[in-house]
């Protein structure tokens, strides 16, 4: 289990405060869009998300700067930012691209083979392709901020490593699913504990009421104090996970690319008697 990166990873977050700075983001961000969605619906959501996403990539990209720099320092992030910004949101679009093409071509094919309608060979169809691409180009983002590398470059530098250090990967996805899992059901019960007395009334619902239970009615009854206590609870996952992923995920990818660091080799040279290298 890759159980020493993620030691790693809490030893930086420790050691550089500055870290946080996108979980904070993130979370204000993630919260704004909850209470947006309460009061405005999806309309207005959808487009503040995509604003918030491309700010947010910002702050996660000049986040692995400071962790490559290994400097704590606004303008190691600033710069880490402006500089890669590009760098990771061009592959980022190529693969997001590449999935919505495929899944194209997939349902035209399955519509002209008469399965236009089977929702379920869709959505196995979609996961069967989405779930081993992004795991293939997960360190896409690494692979551009710690090597320098450009768009096609960096893409298939996380595949190339993905493909060479399996295990380990899956090992990876274990424990930020464990992390993810156990952050989640933390806050979740202490959510329902605050919301006790509102949401008390679904223990009473028969089988065919909890079937027919809606969102609209889940907001309507926590309320307006419901909803606040949601977005502080939403702020706070986020505000948790996503520096301790992005981390976790910094410190794994330099383990895993350390063996394939290019050294340059010395051609002309001798060794003297104690075994030094004198270059020509």
């Amino acid at each position: 289990m890759a159980i020493a990166e993620l030691k790693e990873a809490v030893t930086l977050l420790i050691r550089i405060p500055l870290l946080w700075i996108p979980g904070i983001v993130g979370g204000f961000f993630t919260a704004i869009l909850w209470l947006t969605l309460f009061v405005s619906g999806a309309f207005f959501t959808s487009r503040l998300f995509v604003i918030f996403v491309l700010v947010l990539l910002f702050f996660t990209t000049g986040m692995l700067s400071v962790i490559r720099n290994n400097e704590g320092t606004v303008r190691t992030l600033l710069a880490g930012g402006v500089n890669y910004f590009f760098r990771v949101l061009l592959p980022l679009l190529v693969i997001g691209f590449s999935l919505l093409l495929v899944f194209i071509l997939g349902a035209i094919t399955f519509a002209l083979l008469g399965l236009g309608s089977d929702i379920g060979l869709l959505t196995v169809f979609l996961f069967g392709i989405m779930i081993p691409t992004l795991m293939l180009t997960y360190f896409f983002d690494t692979a551009a901020v710690f090597e320098d590398r450009r768009v096609f470059a960096s893409i298939q530098r996380s595949i190339l490593l993905v493909s060479e250090h399996m295990t380990e990967v899956l090992s990876f996805f274990v424990v930020s699913a464990l992390i993810c899992a156990g952050i989640f059901f933390g806050l979740m019960i202490v959510w329902e504990a605050l919301l006790f007395d509102k949401l008390k009334p679904i223990m009473d619902f028969t089988d065919a009421q909890r079937e027919a239970f809606t969102p609209d009615q889940l907001f309507a009854m926590i309320g307006p104090d419901g909803m606040w206590i949601t977005a502080i609870m939403v702020f706070l996952g986020i505000l948790i996970l996503l520096p301790l992923l992005f981390t976790y995920k910094a410190c794994f990818f330099k383990k895993i690319a350390g063996s394939a660091v290019i050294i340059e080799q010395q051609t002309y040279g001798e060794y003297d008697s104690k075994g030094r290298w004198y270059k020509y």
